[in-house]
């Protein structure tokens, strides 16, 4: 018995319609896939929890320096690489006295005083090599250091005044401190003197000078020479007041 062909429709299009429906619940009931990836950090970058490239060490930086001082520190490297580690600056420039070798010694005596900024890469020899690159600062300070702590002034017929000193070096100094006040005739005499062992890391430590002077002019000199002998270094400060100063009173 042959069906209508209306009746024939009517069944395919219910089919039809019974296989979308099965196809939508499917695909609500099926679950989302998961991500292999990190979740971004809160400033959109992904968060690294396990390095496992070439790498700089970020342990025990360079440390700061004084002036003539010997100088040694190395550089080094960790994750996984090929070694060994070629190391060179590519930027910026180190302290003039110093120099880094290939295998990241960096050493040598500053010549110099400054802050100075340097780039150095780590280059493996894997095939592809791996390169990195990371900044560092040095700052070279002076070994010894003067610094006005009361500037020479003029009391009645007396020139005096105060300063500080340091020691900014990992060694005792042997210091020699004068002042001298020099007439318009060329002549200086000595208005203060001493000679002492300055203690390594003295800070600040105050010198007082001072004596009774003829009538006129005086520029003041003040000088301190330090002196590490075991080293046979030397160090050389001096302060000098701007303008002559004028005894007004006495002979």
């Amino acid at each position: 018995m042959h069906r209508p062909a209306s009746e024939t429709r009517q069944s395919n299009l219910l089919k039809i319609a019974t296989l979308c429906m099965l196809v939508l619940i499917g695909c609500r009931v099926e679950a989302p896939a998961q991500s292999n990836n990190p979740k971004p950090s809160k400033n959109g970058e992904s968060r690294q929890t396990d390095s496992r490239g070439l790498i700089i060490s970020d342990g025990e930086l360079p440390p700061n320096t004084y002036l003539q001082a010997r100088y040694e520190y190395r550089f080094s490297a960790r994750g996984e690489f090929a070694p060994p580690v070629r190391w060179r600056v590519i930027g910026g420039a180190l302290p003039p006295g110093l120099r880094l070798e290939d295998d990241g010694l960096l050493h040598g005596e500053p010549t110099r005083t400054g802050e100075f900024r340097f780039t150095v890469s780590a280059t493996d020899t894997g095939k592809p090599a791996q390169a990195v690159q990371r900044e560092f600062v040095i700052r070279v300070i002076e070994a010894l250091v003067l610094e006005w702590k009361v500037p020479a002034h003029v009391t009645g017929n007396r020139i005096e005044g105060s300063v500080d000193v340091s020691n900014t070096t990992r060694h005792d100094v042997d210091l020699t401190f004068i002042v001298e006040a020099v007439a318009e005739n060329g002549r200086a005499t000595a208005i203060g003197y001493q000679h002492f062992l300055l203690r390594r890391g003295t800070r600040d430590m105050e010198l007082p000078f001072g004596e009774t002077l003829p009538h006129g002019a005086y520029l003041i000199n003040v000088d301190g020479i330090g002196e590490i002998t075991s080293r046979n270094v030397i160090y050389r400060q001096r302060l000098v007041m701007p303008k002559p100063l004028n005894v007004a009173v006495g002979p």
